[in-house]
């Protein structure tokens, strides 16, 4: 059997080749299915919060948050925020990049409540760096500077936003801590 088997894939017809081709394919959509299915199953709040570590930290200060619920009843989940929506390779790249929070999750860093509490400050820092490198990009999914009625919003915030968007800042520069609780000793940059 072996020795047919080598015949045949040593002189292919044209049905081995056809059929090569067809298994090819049909394998290649199986494997970008798949490849598709796990990265949007690692984006959801459910695989998030599975680690104790998330679910007894940030996930309980996300509860009492208006991303998690409000009056539009809208919710915006991990991923909303923490994963890249612009391109697909920027979703992968992320997704690469928390291949270092497993290390930390083996390694015990932020294992416990005073652990993750000892972490938040550089941990935060991190996650503000990035968002301001993507001119917080992930945050302009749902929110829209244009589509933003002033006269809605209270006089002063009205007036701070406009200013803000005037100087160029992004979402992170002024709005941090509204998902999650800030760091201890944390202090407001200065405008």
């Amino acid at each position: 059997m072996l020795r047919r088997l080598y015949e045949m894939l040593r002189r292919p017809s044209k049905y081995s080749v056809g059929a090569l081709l067809i298994g090819g394919i049909l394998f290649g959509v199986f494997a970008l299915a798949s490849f598709n299915y796990i990265v949007g199953y690692t984006n959801s709040l459910e695989f998030c919060i599975a680690c104790h570590e998330m679910r007894d930290t940030v996930y309980q200060e996300y509860k009492t948050s208006v991303h998690y619920k409000n009056e539009s009843g809208v919710r915006a989940v991990c991923a909303d925020c923490h994963v890249p929506h612009d391109w697909w390779f920027s979703t992968v790249w992320r997704k690469v990049k928390a291949s270092n929070e497993l290390i930390h999750k083996a390694l015990g860093t932020i294992d416990t409540p005073e652990k993750f509490e000892a972490h938040r400050m550089e941990l935060a820092e991190h996650v503000w760096k990035t968002m301001k490198e993507r001119n917080s990009r992930e945050c302009r999914n749902c929110h829209s500077f244009e589509a933003m009625d002033f006269k809605e919003q209270d006089k002063h915030a009205a007036r701070k936003m406009q200013q803000g968007w005037k100087e160029g800042k992004t979402c992170i520069d002024c709005h941090r801590g509204i998902a999650h609780h800030l760091p201890k000793g944390y202090k407001k940059p200065k405008p």
